[in-house]
């Protein structure tokens, strides 16, 4: 096995070989790539228009039947089944002679294939891998009766291999390690399968190689043209070098197909006869391997869509060897921007994963793909979550986590297995935000290059991190602590009030001039509802759902409904949906509408048990307009064990009594009371209500309108993107922070941007003193990307997200607004679990931090 060297300049290497100019082939085969940067070809690569054209006609041309019977449509489907066969060995310089090739759904499956053929083999066997390996390679250990060993240094391999006469292990052997790190894109030695054999010829303790390629063939070759010294069996992916079709193969060395002589499990179209009933037997097919693993119908429109596949590919790109050229040139351009990105106060930003032994000169060590982390001109680590998130609305798509590669990941990163139990142990799970722990990065940044990569790409990401993680200026506080401020007269009032019904939908404003009830889970009716994916029982929200926003709840409390109505805001009409708010209803539209089921979901991780309404008339309201099975769910009354523990406990005042709202829920007599420690929530995120600032809503918005256009590459259209794009610089609206309270100064020439940053506590009412209702201020809010939601267009753009990075960043959170909840005791207050009232205009006065008032 080799990989070719390309003794071409440098420079020259960049698209050398394709049909023309990497820009005009993405132009017109990617059209989608108009907008984004697309950094993750080792997940998968991106399949170019013509080739689903190429299969498109094919399909509509030709009739293919099952591949298991002898009418001519199921003898054209076998007939080009194995014509693609043979192109696909040929691909990889595989002598149809010496190997053969099964197809499979993708490396995974392969990779079980062997590994059941091994555990069925009468004295079990070893299993070997390198701790760089796929996850998919590490769970092979599990079927290892005779043992497992996982191979930290390249040096052990070497090592174990040199010894292998001198076992005495009876069992069969499997030794398994990557082409390429899925995680670094480092390459590993391909001698390695040759010595072990050259070492372990005798049957009694022979051992088996297995060469994972998945992640290698997407953007070099593969050649298998000697057979004595390629692997017994590699595994790979089709669509992680085409894009399409989602298939693998395994790709077997005919000389070792015996081991799956033991594989017990047979499926239909693997056997000659079987016997059923009181005499069990069956006959299997010797006439290859791959009839003998290729169990049941194929996937043969899949295959069929290979050859276009392997047309396409080599119309437009010519040869694997122009690929690997070309991203090997933007791979080493990339990483030497990276390293050369420096902080104002000289520390580098980025932390690279790369071996000693491995260059991004030399193809015969590394591959297109840089694996990294991003620290601050402090030396602290930022969050691989945050950085996803704001790559991911400036159109930029990269991979984080472990990258299904447990163990590169671990040794990049410093844990031990004792330390990443502890880390499980504290909650810390696959594809969570848990970033930082022991003040270390628990997972890794990757980019990945492939065929269609263009310079234009590696621009834009290295301008995407000049602009948000290159410290320019020293880092001041997020704001000046406010001296001197007046607290006897109040210089805040309430401008606008939110309820949001059902959660991650639109708002519905409070009229003014109506006094709206507080509890001690929020504002009543805020986020009682909430819709819930009819197959996962997920609840969904407007960072997937956009147009989530567009879903407008109104309270009719005379009539005691509520409307729902889905469309933009200005559109002349829209359907309507009346739910009643009275849980035991008896008139005719509730009994069709509301029939409650228990439901589990999970909410902001947290599970819940909800009651759904199963009308399909609800249901299918909601699913036809989201394009997404779901139905309506509404929270069970006073059974909330959610809660948000705030940081300290203010001393408790009593209020006005104020009678219920027509249409709320009485609270249960029985319902135990919430702990004095704890603020009990609904479906809310993180606390029971949210606050912003109107002066700190313009200051932001001055900060927008300033900033430069960021990335050059962008070509969102403003105008079609309201309040949101790179180049648009628009304001937005306040609506998009989806606060409940919303304060602004009396004089607004005197407004004090983000003063609420340091305000401890407020009071909120007409009066004064006794007479106000006093919220706590529990924290500052940790803002992500469902900010740059247009709450009007439910179009999703890059701000405000993208400026408050960079202007609102403490630590590693982003913060904008700040969670308050209601002081009381709700019995003492009368029927209806009531605090009180509040109402736009009322009077705001705050208490802040260095305050002696508790």
């Amino acid at each position: 096995m080799s990989i070719a060297k390309s003794s071409a300049s440098t420079s020259a290497t960049y698209c050398s070989g394709y049909s023309e100019d990497v820009d005009r082939i993405r132009e017109r085969e990617y059209p989608l790539l108009k907008d984004t940067t697309y950094l993750d070809h080792a997940g998968t690569t991106l399949y170019a228009k013509s080739l689903i054209d190429s299969f498109s006609r094919d399909l509509t041309s030709s009739l293919y039947g099952n591949p298991h019977s002898m009418s001519a449509s199921s003898q054209l489907s076998a007939q080009r089944v194995d014509d693609i066969r043979l192109r696909a060995l040929r691909f990889f310089n595989a002598d149809p002679d010496e190997f053969d090739l099964v197809f499979v759904a993708n490396a995974t499956a392969g990779i079980k294939l062997i590994a059941d053929a091994f555990r069925d083999s009468p004295r079990g066997f070893w299993y070997g891998y390198h701790v760089d390996a796929h996850t998919s390679l590490v769970g092979v250990r599990e079927l290892a009766a005779a043992g497992s060993r996982c191979f930290v240094r390249d040096d052990e391999v070497d090592a174990w291999a040199f010894g292998l006469e001198s076992e005495g292990r009876e069992s069969l052997g499997l030794f398994a390690y990557p082409a390429q790190s899925n995680m670094n894109g480092r390459r590993f030695p391909m001698r390695w399968c040759e010595q072990v054999r050259a070492r372990c010829s005798k049957a009694e303790n022979k051992v088996y190689t297995l060469l994972d390629a998945a992640s290698f063939v997407s953007t070099s070759p593969l050649d298998l043209s000697n057979a004595s010294t390629a692997p017994d069996f590699t595994v790979l992916s089709f669509y992680k070098i085409f894009g399409f079709p989602d298939l693998g193969a395994l790709i077997v060395r005919k000389s070792a197909g015996d081991v799956f002589r033991h594989r017990k499990f047979f499926g239909g179209g693997t056997v000659n006869m079987v016997l059923t009933g009181n005499e069990p037997w069956h006959a299997k097919k010797e006439s290859s391997i791959h009839e003998r693993l290729e169990d049941g119908t194929l996937p043969f429109h899949s295959i069929i869509a290979l050859e276009s596949a392997f047309e396409t590919h080599r119309r437009l790109y010519g040869s694997m060897e122009n690929i690997a050229s070309h991203t090997r040139f933007l791979a080493k351009r990339l990483h030497d921007r990276m390293v050369a990105l420096k902080h104002y106060n000289g520390t580098r930003a980025c932390q690279l994963y790369t071996t000693q032994n491995s260059s991004y000169d030399d193809p015969s060590t590394q591959g297109p793909i840089l694996a990294f982390n991003l620290h601050n001109s402090r030396g602290m680590w930022i969050g691989k979550s945050e950085v996803e998130r704001l790559a991911s609305i400036k159109n930029i798509q990269i991979r984080s986590g472990t990258l299904c590669n447990p163990g590169g990941t671990a040794v990049s990163l410093g844990w031990s297995g004792a330390d990443m139990l502890r880390h499980f142990s504290a909650g810390m799970r696959c594809g969570d935000e848990h970033d930082i722990m022991d003040e270390r990065p628990t997972g890794i940044l990757r980019v990945s290059l492939g065929a269609m990569s263009s310079q234009r790409d590696v621009d834009a990401f290295v301008a995407f991190l000049e602009e948000f993680y290159v410290d320019k200026l020293p880092e001041g506080v997020l704001v000046p602590l406010m001296r001197g401020v007046c607290l006897q007269q109040p210089s805040f009032y309430v401008e606008s009030l939110s309820v949001y019904p059902i959660k991650s939908c639109g708002a519905f404003r409070v009229p003014d001039g109506q006094r709206w009830e507080v509890r001690r889970e929020g504002l009543a009716w805020d986020r009682e509802w909430c819709l819930v994916h009819q197959g996962t029982g997920v609840t969904l929200n407007q960072k997937r759902y956009p147009r989530m926003a567009l879903i407008r709840p109104t309270l009719d409390l005379g009539r005691g409904i509520l409307r729902i109505i889905c469309g933009e805001a200005h559109a002349l009409e829209g359907k309507t949906l009346e739910i009643s708010l009275n849980r035991m209803g008896t008139n005719a539209l509730t009994t069709s509408l509301c029939q409650n089921a228990s439901k589990p979901s999970t909410v902001c991780g947290d599970k819940v048990v909800l009651q759904a309404y199963t009308s399909p008339a609800v249901s299918s309201f909601f699913s036809n307009f989201l394009g997404v099975p779901c139905t309506l769910a509404r929270f069970p009354p006073q059974s909330s064990t959610r809660s948000y523990a705030p940081r300290k406990v203010a001393r408790s005042r009593s209020h006005n009594q104020s009678p219920s709202m027509p249409g709320s829920f009485p609270q249960a007599p029985s319902s135990p009371s919430p702990s004095p420690t704890q603020t009990p929530i609904l479906l809310s995120n993180e606390s029971p209500l949210l606050l912003i600032s109107r002066s700190s809503v313009n200051r932001l918005n001055e900060s927008i309108k300033s900033t430069p256009r960021a990335n050059p590459n962008s070509s969102l259209d403003s105008d079609n993107f309201p309040g949101s794009g790179t180049n648009s610089n628009k304001a937005v609206a306040a609506d998009v922070f989806r606060a409940n309270i919303v304060v602004a100064e009396n004089i607004p020439t005197a407004e004090r941007p983000y003063i609420e940053d340091t305000w401890a506590s407020l009071r909120i009412g007409s009066g004064s003193g006794s007479e106000q209702l006093r919220f706590n201020v529990l924290g500052s809010c940790e803002r992500c990307q469902m900010v740059c939601v247009d709450q009007y267009t439910g179009q999703r753009g890059d701000e405000p997200y993208a400026t408050l990075a960079k202007t609102r960043k403490v630590e590693r959170k982003i913060l904008f607004g700040r969670h308050i909840s209601p002081v009381g005791d709700a019995r003492a207050h009368g029927e209806g679990g009531c605090l009180g009232t509040v109402m736009v205009g009322d009077v705001v006065v705050p208490s802040y931090e260095d305050d002696d008032e508790s």
